[in-house]
């Protein structure tokens, strides 16, 4: 196992050997945006011709990152331009965080209305004002200690959002130290999903409806274990009023997709387990968006596109800037190392999918 120590040297060490040229230009400064006690600073990528009440989609870099480094590898900039919504990153300090990341366990920055929770707020409500954003479709997403983050402010500002993607993250509120959070991404002393349930519901007096929520984990994290999605998932079940199954199983590029639905019959929670992935965000560079980098991996899903496509940034039907995919084409099943009966109601596609479940341990 490794330690503490170990594991802050590896992240500075990739931090000097992954920087990646970024072009100028693609983001610019938000200017004042109020009240900033956590300290950060914003940027934004504002299209040309935005339209009056267009969505905004709040986005959060990981440890060793900038806002400009993860926008160049997941591609958030050229969607807004492609389908005419903003973008807001925020961005940490090296005088806050000598890593960058953002204090996603710190009791000061997590809270409502305290530290860099407060900070992303206030860039929020400044840039929304300043658009003319329709409030009622802010989103948000990050990556690792961007996607804990992410899941801060879901959790304290819930009605701010209606949705919010949470790519190799953790769940709220579940660590205070720096010994507990690096316990916590390694899967250890994790709540059960009453206590993680429970540390959502008393993070705002927030009474619904609530965002829907999108996870992303690779199956090989052995940064932040894929524990982690399955814990993010158990926490928002509860006020989502659905049970520990999903609803839905399913194939999507080669990797395994759970949906949980409302009783409405709404996809409220979705989880997307990447095969053989470690830590990163999932990018498909022939998508048209993001291109392959350190923690920006290359497995032949667009997180970015399919992510805008569940909040509704991209219809569903739009294959423009995608031409090489077909979803309504059957998927190719993943390889299997059990062997696969030939007989009976659960071989092929059925039968790939329990056997992924299962190696990703979210099945037994």
């Amino acid at each position: 196992m490794r330690s503490i120590s170990d594991t802050i040297e590896r992240l500075s060490k990739l931090r000097l050997k992954g920087q990646i040229h970024v072009p100028d230009g693609t983001l610019s400064e938000l200017g004042p945006f109020g009240a900033n006690p956590g300290g950060l600073e914003a940027r934004v990528h504002i299209p040309t011709g935005l339209l009056p009440r267009s969505p905004l989609v709040v986005v959060l870099h990981g440890c060793t990152q900038t806002a400009s480094t993860y926008d160049h590898g997941s591609g958030w900039s050229r969607l807004a331009d492609d389908y005419g919504f903003a973008a807001l990153f925020p961005q940490q300090t090296r005088s806050n965080n000598a890593n960058t990341c953002f204090n996603w366990f710190v009791p000061g920055d997590i809270e409502r209305d305290r530290g860099e929770a407060a900070s992303i707020r206030q860039m929020i409500e400044t840039a929304a004002t300043r658009y003319d954003i329709d409030r009622s479709r802010i989103f948000i997403t990050g990556l690792s200690a961007g996607g804990a983050m992410a899941n801060v402010m879901l959790a304290t500002y819930p009605e701010v959002f209606a949705g919010g993607a949470i790519i190799a993250g953790l769940p709220y509120g579940t660590a205070s130290t720096v010994p507990e959070a690096f316990d916590r991404m390694r899967g250890h002393g994790v709540p059960d999903a009453k206590t993680l349930q429970s540390l959502l519901r008393n993070a705002s007096s927030h009474m619904g409806p609530w965002p829907t929520i999108s996870v992303w984990q690779g199956t090989r994290d052995a940064t932040v274990l894929p524990s982690n999605a399955v814990s993010v998932v158990d926490q928002w079940r509860g006020v989502h009023g659905v049970e520990q199954k999903a609803d839905l199983v399913d194939m999507v590029d080669g990797h395994i997709r759970q949906v949980w639905k409302s009783s409405d019959g709404r996809d409220v929670i979705e989880h997307f387990s990447i095969n053989a992935m470690g830590h990163g965000t999932p990018i498909d560079p022939r998508s048209g968006y993001g291109r392959s980098g350190p923690y920006m991996l290359d497995v032949g899903i667009s997180s970015t596109l399919h992510i805008a496509r569940s909040w509704g940034l991209v219809a569903s039907f739009d294959r423009r800037k995608e031409p090489h995919l077909d979803f309504d084409l059957p998927v190719p099943p993943m390889p299997v190392t059990a062997p696969v009966s030939a007989s009976g109601p659960t071989s092929g596609v059925q039968k790939t999918i329990e056997d992924a479940l299962r190696a990703a341990g979210l099945m037994k």
